[in-house]
């Protein structure tokens, strides 16, 4: 196990867009565990370990009959819960523990498909909300993309500035025109939040449709555990971007994101939308090109070993945050915030 990847398994993680769980069972690995997700016959979703326990088959290869999901196999069903409800030419009730499937908790909100990572378990906590996703104000759009990394590769990528002068050189930064700015870092007991401050609207075409006529970036970064990673910006009233990626682990250095970014500008979102999504997935081919190679480079010497310096502002806040929970540690949760401020050039 990769000891810069923590698996948080007390948590919420989006399996899938709930557009894609149609009339036919779904597979998908969250945490490394193979789940089938299926709807009933009045459309309510359950996700149940992709594994019959008859012979080992996956349900995933079978079919929904009714409210149950059907093994190809021998037949048996099996309803959202993973009790067994039918087993063909048996002549006795065929609910017993011993033929019961673990089976997880699913909320579906907002267009996606929740799934928690612990079987069996009633979760005391409830997924994300996508704050902006259903304000009629903004232009909003949704896409899935995948990384051969783990969740902190991903978020520490996604929050970290630097980079983005130098991978995304045009899009967002330019290595040639730097300002100093100042950075404070707050680290609270689930999230961890790095605001700029005294920061010019940046030069490269996101900085150009966001404000085209320029001004001061109210800017933040923020991470939420167990995998929600948030980029804001706004310059004035009427300019706001905001976006979320929640991050699902497939697992080791395998990570789907499914990333919700919202928009408000003075320029009308039918003129925007059609340049939103391929920017949005061309900087993400960047990330996912060179975290590919984080990952086989990693994989080369034998273990992570990176260096950092002040300017790693979110990253070992994430890890830390990352550690605690996949450890299971109680933390005050009246405690002070950590922070600092740090002087950067961006």
């Amino acid at each position: 196990m990769n000891p810069l990847d923590p698996q948080i398994e007390e948590a919420w993680y989006i399996a899938c867009q709930s557009s894609e769980l149609g009339k036919q069972p779904l597979k998908r690995r969250i945490l490394g565990k193979s789940l089938v997700l299926f709807r009933d016959s009045q459309g309510n979703a359950g996700a149940l370990v992709d594994r019959c326990i008859h012979r080992g088959i996956p349900l995933s290869k079978g079919c929904v009959k009714g409210n149950h999901i059907q093994c190809a196999y021998h037949g048996w069903e099996y309803d959202a819960a993973g009790h067994c409800k039918r087993v063909p030419a048996l002549l006795t009730d065929p609910d017993v523990s011993a033929r019961k499937i673990p089976a997880h908790a699913l909320i579906e909100q907002q267009g996606f498909v929740w799934v928690y990572g612990v079987a069996d378990q009633v979760p005391e906590s409830k997924p994300w909300h996508f704050q902006y996703i259903d304000d009629p104000s903004y232009l909003t759009v949704v896409y899935e993309v995948r990384a051969p990394a783990g969740v902190h590769a991903i978020a520490e990528n996604a929050l970290d500035v630097p980079h983005t002068a130098f991978l995304h050189a045009g899009l967002f930064r330019n290595d040639a025109k730097r300002s100093r700015i100042s950075c404070e870092v707050k680290r609270y007991v689930d999230r961890v939040q790095c605001q700029y401050i005294g920061e010019d609207r940046p030069e490269g075409l996101v900085g150009r449709i966001l404000s085209p006529s320029g001004g001061e970036v109210t800017h933040f970064d923020r991470f939420y555990l167990p995998s929600i990673v948030e980029v804001e910006y706004s310059i004035g009233p009427e300019n706001h971007i905001i976006i979320n990626g929640a991050c699902t682990p497939v697992g080791e250095n395998d990570t789907r994101m499914f990333s919700v970014t919202a928009l408000r500008t003075r320029l009308p979102g039918w003129l925007i939308r059609p340049f939103v999504m391929p920017l949005a997935l061309r900087i993400f081919e960047q990330d996912r090109i060179i975290l590919g190679l984080q990952t086989d480079t990693t994989a080369d010497f034998g273990e992570p070993t990176y260096v950092s310096t002040d300017v790693d502002l979110v990253g070992p806040h994430i890890l830390k945050l990352m550690n605690r929970a996949a450890k299971g540690q109680q933390v005050d949760a009246n405690a002070e915030p950590w922070s600092t401020t740090i002087e950067m050039e961006v």
